[in-house]
């Protein structure tokens, strides 16, 4: 996959075609929770480095070997160079939507982390959350998972209106512990 060529998150499995060593440092740099945040703070208008490090705190070298990681990966792309507010030449950078389809094993933990990274801050009453228990064969928890799925697709493929604000959601489906540890 060209990492200069944006895809619509979504549309196909965005690891098709990936060798398996982009596979694995996609793995790796989709494994830290900070990497997480800077692709959604990209996902809607492209940032310069300077932004990125100013908006989570680092200093502007951390940011730039983040940036370079998720940009060598293909999960963000370079835009035109500008000029910025000093005269400085400023890279900005994109989210390619190419995380949200990309499959890591054990990334659950490290998404947690960023959506607890995320509201850190925001009052509880801006904060809806659910947690709800089913009790479901295979194929019903296939259908609740393809259901999410369907949603969070037709979602994201909407167009952006005026006075639209960025919103994140965080969903997650698991089989339930039993008392004892033991799993169903």
């Amino acid at each position: 996959m060209n990492a200069q060529v944006p895809v619509e998150p979504g549309t196909h499995d965005d690891d098709a075609g990936a060798d398996d060593a982009l596979l694995d440092r996609r793995a790796r740099a989709l494994g830290s929770a900070l990497r997480m945040r800077i692709l959604r703070f990209c996902l809607h208008e492209p940032r310069t480095n300077r932004e990125i490090a100013e908006e989570f705190g680092l200093n502007p070298g951390s940011a730039l070997h983040h940036v370079r990681t998720l940009v060598d990966t293909g999960l963000l792309v370079a835009g035109e160079p500008r000029r910025g507010t000093r005269g400085a030449r400023e890279v900005p950078y994109r989210a390619t939507g190419v995380s949200w389809r990309t499959h890591v094993p054990g990334i659950s933990s490290v998404l947690v982390r960023a959506f607890l990274d995320d509201i850190e801050g925001i009052p509880a009453e801006d904060v809806d959350t659910w947690r709800m228990g089913f009790l479901l064969d295979t194929e019903g928890e296939q259908e609740l998972s393809d259901a999410i799925t369907d949603l969070i697709v037709r979602f994201r493929a909407r167009p952006v209106v005026d006075g639209a604000r960025p919103v994140s959601l965080f969903v997650g489906m698991h089989p339930e512990r039993r008392r004892g540890g033991d799993r169903p």
